[in-house]
C-alpha cells in the first residue's frame, strides 16, 4: 500500500502551522508583561519618599556664610522646613560646611550632630541634613555648589497623577548595530540651566526605521553603568516632553545593542522645575516619531 505523501505533508503542516502562528502572540504577551513590570518598578522608584517628586528647591550657594530656613531674612529661603535651619559656609576652595540651629532637632546623616562637612560623596550618598520631612544636600552643577532641597510630603508627590505611556509595541524593541569608535570621544552636553559639560562616548548605535538610517550616541557614565541615551524625536513637545526623553541600554554584545524605546522615560525635569536635566546632543535628535515609551506628564510641573 503506497503512502500518499501529499496527504501526509498536509497533516504535518496542519499540525505545525497553528503552533507557529501561536508563537508570536505568546511572545508578544510575554514581552508586554515584561514592559508592565518595568513600568511598575519605574513608578515605584519615582514615588519613593526621596524621589524626584519630592524636590522643592535648588539654591546656589554664595561664597561665605549662607543662612538657611523659611524665614524671609535668610540668605536662602526654603519653601518648607524650620524658620532658621542653620548656616552653610562655602569656602574659597568650594568646600561647604553646615552648622545647625540646635532648636530644630535637625540631623546630619541620621545622627544628632550640630556641624559637619557637606560632602557630595558618591552618587546617591551625599551628606544629608534632615528635619522632619525636609532634607537638603550639596550638588555641583557646572562648577557651582547648590543645595538640593527635598520634602517627602511635597505636593507633587502627594498629588502625583501617574505616568501615561504609548501602547506597548514590540516593533520598537530594536536590535541596533554597535559601531565602536577607534578612540573614545568627548561631546558637549548642555543642561536645562544652560551649563555645559563634556561626556564620554565610546561608539554609536545604528538602526533603520521608516526608511531612514538612525544613529544615536550613548553616554558612558561609568564602567559598570548602563549606556545612557538622551534623545528627542518628532513627538517631542507634542505628545512627549519637549526637552526629550532618557533611554538606558545594556552594553553591546557581539556587535549589537538592544534599544527598547518602550522604556523611553521622561527626565526628572518633566515632573519638577528643580531638576537640572541634560539635553539631547544634536546627534540624538531623531527625525522620526518615536510613538513608544512615556508620554508628556499631564500633571502640574510648577
Amino acid at each position: 500500500m503506497k503512502t500518499n505523501l501529499r496527504a501526509v505533508l498536509g497533516l504535518v503542516l496542519a499540525a505545525v502551522l497553528p503552533a507557529v502562528a501561536g508563537a508570536a502572540p505568546a511572545a508578544d504577551a510575554d514581552y508586554a508583561r515584561t514592559i508592565e513590570t518595568w513600568r511598575a518598578q519605574r513608578l515605584q522608584r519615582l514615588t519613593t519618599p526621596d524621589g524626584w517628586l519630592t524636590l522643592i528647591g535648588l539654591h546656589f550657594l554664595q561664597p561665605g556664610a549662607n543662612t538657611v530656613g523659611t524665614a524671609p531674612g535668610n540668605s536662602i529661603v526654603l519653601a518648607r522646613g524650620p524658620a532658621h535651619f542653620g548656616t552653610v559656609v562655602l569656602s574659597a576652595e568650594g568646600k561647604a560646611t553646615v552648622t545647625l540651629n540646635p532648636a530644630t532637632g535637625a540631623l546630619i546623616d541620621g545622627q544628632s550632630r550640630l556641624s559637619a562637612a557637606l560632602d557630595e560623596g558618591k552618587p546617591g550618598k551625599p551628606t544629608l541634613v534632615s528635619c522632619d520631612t525636609v532634607s537638603f544636600y550639596v550638588i555641583d552643577r557646572g562648577g557651582k555648589k547648590a543645595l538640593r532641597v527635598k520634602d517627602s510630603a511635597a505636593g507633587r508627590r502627594a498629588h502625583f497623577l501617574g505616568i501615561d505611556s504609548f501602547p506597548t509595541d514590540p516593533a520598537w524593541h530594536i536590535e541596533a548595530r554597535w559601531v565602536p569608535f577607534d578612540r573614545p570621544r568627548e561631546i558637549p552636553i548642555k543642561n536645562v540651566l544652560g551649563q555645559e559639560s563634556p561626556a564620554l562616548v565610546l561608539g554609536k548605535a545604528v538602526f533603520e526605521r521608516d526608511g531612514r538610517t538612525c544613529e544615536l550616541l550613548p553616554i558612558q557614565e561609568g564602567p559598570d553603568e548602563p549606556f545612557f541615551f538622551i534623545i528627542s524625536d518628532l513627538t517631542s513637545g507634542d505628545q512627549t516632553y519637549p526637552a526629550g526623553r532618557f533611554l538606558y541600554a545594556d552594553p553591546p554584545q557581539g556587535g549589537k545593542i538592544a534599544l527598547d524605546f518602550n522604556q523611553a522615560q521622561n527626565p526628572p525635569c518633566a515632573f519638577t522645575p528643580f531638576a537640572t536635566c541634560p539635553l539631547p546632543p544634536k546627534e540624538n535628535r531623531l527625525q522620526l516619531a518615536v510613538t513608544a515609551g512615556e508620554k508628556k506628564y499631564r500633571g502640574a510641573h510648577e
